[in-house]
């Protein structure tokens, strides 16, 4: 098994300050070609400590994937500590540098003085191309690895692992069948009820139940080699079977885009109508092409569910709509949701049985709630549903 490690350079990553989606991103792309990440680590913007990470990963990982630090500024230190790795030493690649100069020029600019450091990369390594940036990458042998340094920019990471380290991975290695890895994600039931449910399936070998929790959502993967294919989807069968109930998709697609293509499929518009929500259900709908024939954000209001239930079906007659969403305010823990579709009119009050969410989750989950009774409605399903530690305390249909 050949093992493939990232190593994530710079303070801001280490401390926190920013989210390390590069690392992500990386391991779903070598997990796809067959190539699962062993480990990962991050390290600051210190010399000794980028020379000692880079020593010490070399001699255990047979690929190391490194990330960032080849910016023009003073603490971008990556090609500096690979060339003191190695005991080499950094060479200007001119026909780099002549390219960077010419970005610059292109854009009406001089380059900085700063930049001419982008054009070093240790004598005993290949430079790496990068189209949409400043920054070279390259890649070179230290003990018994094989290292690609990138720079930390998403949109210049992704492009150079794509088109330059994944064929090179391809040319030197016999890379294994991709892993078999199946996905569904619930909602409205805890980790450890659907686990204690799960958990006394028999699994053939290799083969392991993974849980994310991503309030409000649980993703469940199943994952084994891809040799063990009809056995995996057997015990998947079961999965899907046991959590049909509070199951809101399977793969990746996510719930917004399900629901757009559903709509678009029946040739349906959504208006929508929030209060508590503030214009995040709009934000999630519409960031996935939803077909929306209006949206409203109204200040809080004072109605009982009866009243917000016609209110929307108003609202859906008003804009032309077959479909209607309402978020009401929430009030010492309870909110109401409302749903109107051609078939009827329904309503639910909920309450959250505990205060330990803040406003940002909470209005994630009754966003989510509001587009699960939408989904459940399109499904044949009763729209309203438990939702394991959130208490529904009326419902409404007409």
């Amino acid at each position: 098994m050949i093992r493939v490690e990232m190593l994530s350079t710079g303070d801001e990553v280490l401390h926190g300050q920013i989210v390390d989606t590069n690392a992500a991103w990386l391991a779903d792309v070598l997990f796809q070609h067959g190539l699962p990440m062993t480990s990962r680590s991050t390290v600051g913007d210190a010399m000794s400590s980028l020379v000692e990470a880079l020593q010490s990963r070399s001699q255990i990982a047979d690929v190391l994937i490194v990330n960032g630090g080849l910016g023009p500024t003073s603490d971008d230190l990556s090609a500096q500590a690979a060339a003191i790795a190695s005991g080499s030493e950094l060479v200007i690649q001119q026909e780099w540098l002549e390219k960077m100069e010419a970005w610059f020029a292109s854009r009406g600019r001089v380059m900085a003085p700063s930049n001419r450091k982008q054009a070093e990369i240790p004598a005993i390594a290949e430079m790496l191309d990068n189209p949409v940036g400043t920054a070279c990458g390259f890649a070179m042998q230290l003990n018994r690895c094989w290292i690609f340094f990138t720079p930390g920019v998403p949109s210049e990471f992704k492009v150079m692992v794509e088109q330059e380290i994944i064929p090179r991975l391809k040319a030197r290695f016999e890379l294994p069948e991709p892993p078999l890895c199946l996905r569904l994600t619930t909602f409205g039931r805890g980790e450890s009820d659907i686990a204690a449910e799960l958990e006394p399936l028999p699994l053939p070998e290799g083969v392991v139940m993974g849980y994310r929790s991503s309030m409000p959502i649980i993703e469940i993967k199943l994952t084994g080699p891809a040799s063990q294919r009809v056995a995996i989807e057997q015990v998947w069968q079961q999965v899907k079977l046991l959590l049909a109930e509070c199951t809101i998709f399977e793969g990746t697609e996510g719930l917004p885009a399900l629901l757009a293509r559903e709509l678009q499929q029946r040739g349906f518009q959504l208006a929508l109508s929030e209060q508590f929500t503030a214009g995040l259900l709009n934000w999630q709908l519409a960031a996935a092409d939803v077909a929306l024939s209006k949206a409203e954000i109204l200040p809080p209001q004072d109605e009982d569910l009866v009243t917000q239930v016609a209110r929307t079906r108003d609202w859906a007659k008003q804009q032309g709509a077959e479909l209607a969403l309402s978020v009401g305010n929430l009030v010492e823990g309870e909110v109401s949701i409302a749903l109107h579709t051609p078939e009827a009119s329904w309503g639910q009050r909920v309450k959250f049985t505990h205060g330990r969410h803040n406003v940002e989750t909470r209005q994630r989950v009754v966003a989510m709630m509001a587009m699960n009774m939408l989904r459940r409605w399109l499904h044949g399903s009763e729209v309203s549903t438990g939702h394991g530690w959130i208490d529904i305390l009326e419902t409404v249909k007409n």
